[in-house]
């Protein structure tokens, strides 16, 4: 028996079927071991050594796997054919030998780039070593992944509060955010005015042009700048009389782009598709590994994470006969179109993103796929079929018109489709799309045609910023700096999301106030490490490790030289020095100046403070620096969209009764209402929230006392005697009676109603069935190590994954309606990897469940002897206070 390993269960299910009795095929569930969330993993004292361990969600996988091996015949590694693939490989290899599972039985490295039985049994025929380059790059990533994470993101942690972590491309890709806004908001737009004039043919056909040149000199773009140098050129215009210069035609082609690698396929799919590019990779992971086909899983597409824009010559003989079959003989070239990558050194793989067979037309497959996997299939198939159809044909006409004196001369042009070529199947999408100055068809017009100026229009634009990046034009930006590597692009793009460091508006992104704390820090006390060339060298020299050319661990001792020197000389520096640089940094961002003249950071309370940049236990603030004499604060940033609460404390009147200020208030969950400051001895004023439904321009001095005077008694209860109180809580307004609550339908009713409308409003509570648990909003299917069942479920802090006891979050960048089976269950094994919750005994100390000892056990089964109200008192008060124990911070680095 042959054992052969590969990443997934489907895949390994599919694999089973193709090779027979005579090989058993087993799943590692991806990578089986890591470098452990802590300190130390990676010792460059010890020249770069690295401590592994396995997860515990791999345990059983190993185990399965090192059993089989123990009577296997040979093992077969059958992995993905790119980096990551062949890290998987050597990982598995290693824990076998360790374990002593092999001896002396040999071991083979596969590599396919399709799950098709022809091109799984072509596999087998072509064993290799495992390439040790690939894998010295893949340690070197790791490395430097690592050490960055752990190095950087306590800095982070102790210097810059509220802030979560900093990785080797995930800052680079932020810098590249914030640049870009800084750009948005320095830009000033500037005024410019075209002119277009409308001439008459012989034919009576009408000819559109554009002004190119007066009174002898060329327009460019801020020539004719203002109004009224626009009403004098059209005045100028209108003096002179014009002719057909020349009309010049010229043929042109257009052919059609590559097939698609994984850049490029996020790019389209964001563009065309709305997809983020983690939904990509998700979707075509599955298209790769396979779906049910006549009773056969068959893999749709080849492999997702490539470089490389090759087509088998199998695929190209395939797509040209189907084109020919379904277009015509016309739409095939003469001879196949071969392409060459442009990305340096390309690593990934080895065939561009493709069908598998160019005759599964996307139509055939309408009953087998869901809608985006129809969709991303049908994209993947048209730009596959396209990239060897004909040339598109084109003919550009250009015509000049100029005055009787030559002083004058306006121009047209026009292109005419003379044959549509690939165009018929698949057109480029684009980020943002230029104005076209090439119009549609001309009339037909010959040089000295008479003409007759009919209408003249001025026309007045303004230049504008630079477009914020979506998910598309960034990958595409970041593939043309060389930051990262297309198979990192989804997951560095999913951690600026799910730490919070941007946020996304149509598809756009927008640094949060937080994500430019951390850019402006890490410009300011780590320049070097967020520069794009810094990044991209580093990028190379990884490539050349995967290429065999340099040393890994030689790449690890000169970035660690200098990082580490870095890192160090952070030790003595303070807060407030931080503070300092990031006010010099972001002033125009959270200082900008006021309307009235006065300057941004004069404090608006008491004018004589100076505004800025504090931290606190929930990040970033701007405060006074007159503080405690004056308590002004506010978030970040304040822009003209902001609540009146924004800016600060909005005072909206005193307190007749107390004598205190009333002000509206913005914390962390939204407005509120806040009656006098804050005491020295740490007492807290009374607060109050602001109702949802109430807009904060509606709240005055009296509408702010009725609201920070709730609960409002209503009345006492008929039946029972007991006080009926109305209030406002997280969840809206609400009735409270003897420990019961009933919801109320608006705020005002918190102020109007009366006894007998609450009675019934309680009474009405009190009849509706008992909520049940959770329904799950998505059944997914069943876990393949126990058939238990995993649901989609709806919580209170958002959409999460059951399987059986355990519950695991689903991160932002995922959709919960269109999660699938195979994405959940890598979400809770990864959370049961990471164990059971562990809680604290009385004597501080934490034990899991399996630390516990069976007397602990049984003991914690029994009923706890009760104390006396004397005894409880008097051990209260002996018992030293305890302040809680603090968890330290666990570092998160990003590939």
């Amino acid at each position: 028996m042959k054992l052969v390993i590969v990443e997934s269960p489907s895949k390994a299910k599919t694999i089973n079927k193709y090779l027979g009795q005579d090989y058993q095929v087993l799943a590692s569930f991806g990578h089986v071991r890591d470098l452990p969330a802590k300190n130390g993993s990676v010792l460059p004292d010890d020249d770069f050594s690295m401590i592994w361990e396995v997860g515990e969600r791999s345990k059983k996988q190993l185990n399965d796997i090192i059993q089989a091996a123990k009577s296997a015949d040979s093992l077969i590694l059958a992995t993905d054919p790119d980096r990551e693939g062949e890290a998987i490989s050597w990982h598995v290899l290693q824990v076998l030998k360790d374990k002593k599972a092999l001896g002396s039985k040999p071991v083979h490295r596969v590599v396919f780039n399709e799950i098709t039985k022809p091109a799984i049994l072509e596999a087998m025929k072509h064993p290799r070593e495992i390439d040790a380059d690939l894998v010295d790059a893949y340690l070197a990533r790791r490395a430097l992944d690592y050490l960055v994470g752990f190095s950087l993101s306590p800095v982070l942690w102790r210097k810059l509060p509220g802030a979560r972590s900093a990785g080797r491309v995930q800052s680079v890709a932020l810098r590249l955010i914030c640049a870009r806004e800084l750009e948005i908001e320095s830009f000033t737009a500037r005024e410019f005015w075209t002119i277009e004039a409308d001439f008459g043919l012989a034919s009576g056909q009408s000819l559109t042009t554009r002004l190119v040149k007066l009174d002898g000199e060329k327009i460019e773009k801020f020539s004719i700048a203002t109004a009224a140098s626009a009403e004098a050129a059209r005045a100028r215009i209108l003096t002179r009389s014009y002719s057909i210069k020349s009309v010049e035609s010229k043929p042109a082609k257009r052919n059609p782009p590559p097939p698609f690698i994984t850049s490029t396929l996020q790019q389209e799919a964001a563009r065309k598709l709305g997809f983020s590019s983690a939904r990509t990779m998700q979707i075509a992971q599955r298209l790769y590994e396979g779906l049910d086909i006549d009773g056969e899983t068959t893999g749709l597409i080849t492999y997702m994470r490539t470089d490389g824009v090759t087509m088998a010559n199998e695929a190209i003989a395939g797509a040209r006969k189907m084109i020919a079959q379904e277009y015509g003989r016309e739409y095939v070239p003469d001879a196949p179109r071969i392409y060459t990558s442009k990305v340096k050194n390309a690593q990934e793989g080895h065939e561009a993103i493709r069908p598998t067979d160019m005759a599964r037309l996307p139509a055939t497959l309408g009953k087998v796929l869901d809608k985006d996997q129809f969709r991303l299939y049908e994209l993947i198939w048209k730009r596959a079929a396209a990239s060897q159809m004909e040339s598109a044909a084109l003919e550009r006409t250009t015509v000049e018109i100029e005055s009787a004196d030559g002083l004058a001369g306006f121009r047209a042009t026009g292109t005419v489709l003379q044959f549509d070529g690939f165009l018929r199947l698949y057109q480029e999408g684009a980020d943002d799309e230029a104005e076209e100055e090439d119009g549609g068809r001309l009339p037909k017009v010959s040089a000295k045609d008479p003409l007759s100026l009919k209408e003249v229009r001025p026309g007045q634009h303004f230049t504008e910023p630079p477009p914020r990046y979506s998910e598309a034009s960034l990958v595409k930006k970041m593939e043309e700096l060389g930051i990262g590597r297309p198979s990192t692009y989804a997951s560095v793009l999913s951690v600026l999301r799910d730490r919070e460091y941007v946020t996304m508006d149509k598809n756009r992104f927008i640094p949060s106030d937080k994500g430019r704390l951390v850019t402006a820090f890490l410009e300011s006390f780590f320049t070097r490490y967020v520069q794009y060339d810094f990044t991209a060298d580093l990028e190379e020299q990884l490539d050349e490790i995967s290429a065999g050319r340099i040393n890994w661990k030689q790449v690890l001792r000169e970035f660690w030289k200098d990082f580490d020197i870095s890192i160090q000389g952070m030790t003595d520096l303070r807060v407030t020095q931080v503070l300092d640089a990031l006010n010099e940094v972001l002033g125009p961002h959270v200082f900008p100046a006021r309307e009235d003249g006065v300057a941004g950071r004069q404090c608006p309370a008491c004018s004589a403070g100076q505004l800025s940049l504090k931290v606190g236990k929930f990040g970033a603030f701007v405060g006074c620096s007159n503080y405690p004499e004056c308590a002004f604060t506010r978030q970040m940033t304040a822009n003209a969209d902001a609540s009146p609460a924004d800016a600060g404390p909005k005072l909206l009147g005193i307190d007749p009764v107390s004598g205190l200020p009333v002000t509206l208030r913005k914390g962390r969950f939204g407005l509120f209402l806040q009656l006098g400051e804050a005491a020295a001895k740490g007492d807290k004023p009374k607060r109050g929230p602001v109702p949802k439904d109430m807009p904060p321009e509606a709240i005055d001095l009296e509408r702010a006392l009725q609201l920070l005077s709730l609960p409002r008694p209503v009345g006492l209860h008929p039946e029972t005697g007991k006080p009926i109180e109305a209030a406002i809580g997280p969840y809206g307004p609400y009735l409270r009676h003897d420990g019961k609550y009933a919801n109320l339908t608006s705020t005002d009713e918190v102020f109007t109603i009366g006894v007998n409308h609450a009675v019934s409003v309680i009474a009405d509570a009190k009849n509706k069935p008992p909520r049940r648990g959770n329904a799950a909003l998505k059944e997914l299917g069943v876990h393949p190590l126990d058939e238990a069942p995993l649901s989609v479920m709806s919580g209170r802090f958002g959409p999460y994954i059951k399987w059986n006891k355990v519950f695991a979050t689903i991160p932002k960048s995922y959709d919960p309606q269109t999660i699938s089976l195979e994405e959940a269950i890598e979400l809770v094994n990864a959370r049961a990897a990471r164990g059971p919750s562990v809680k604290k005994t009385k004597a501080g100390a934490k034990k899991s469940p399996a630390e516990k000892t069976a007397a602990e056990k049984t003991a914690a089964k029994k009923p706890a002897a009760k104390k006396s109200a004397a005894k409880k008192s008097a051990a209260k008060k002996a018992a030293p206070k305890k302040s809680p124990a603090k968890k330290p911070p666990l570092a998160e680095t990003v590939a």
